[in-house]
């Protein structure tokens, strides 16, 4: 999500802007390789609970709870919660699909 929106008072122009370059190779590899059948997409997450993140949570504790509030489902995510877009990815389910990003958020980015 951090491609496609700035995070209210988290100063990381850096982090955003590499994340939002990783969306647009994806789009000029899909464009290129695209007369070869290699299909090139992108899945943005959102905050999805890690060992790192639980980790920053102990030193920033008030995150958990902010963060779980920004997006429509009030909760963070779980790593596997992103294993069916994954499959899906991987499938001929998207075969007619390139050069897309896939968000996963909880709705973060739609508000």
């Amino acid at each position: 999500m951090r491609a496609l929106i700035v995070i209210q008072g988290l100063i990381c122009p850096a982090y955003n802007t590499s994340k939002a370059g990783v969306i647009q190779l994806a789009r000029n590899l899909a464009m290129e390789w695209g007369q070869y059948g290699i299909r090139v997409n992108t899945i943005s997450p959102g905050y999805i609970v890690t060992q790192m993140v639980t980790k920053l949570f102990e030193t920033f504790p008030e995150r958990e709870t902010e963060w779980a509030t920004q997006n429509m489902l009030g909760r963070l995510s779980k790593p596997q919660e992103y294993r069916g877009a994954a499959v899906f990815l991987l499938s001929d389910a998207s075969s007619f699909m390139t050069g897309a990003d896939l968000k996963i958020d909880g709705g973060h980015t739609a508000w």
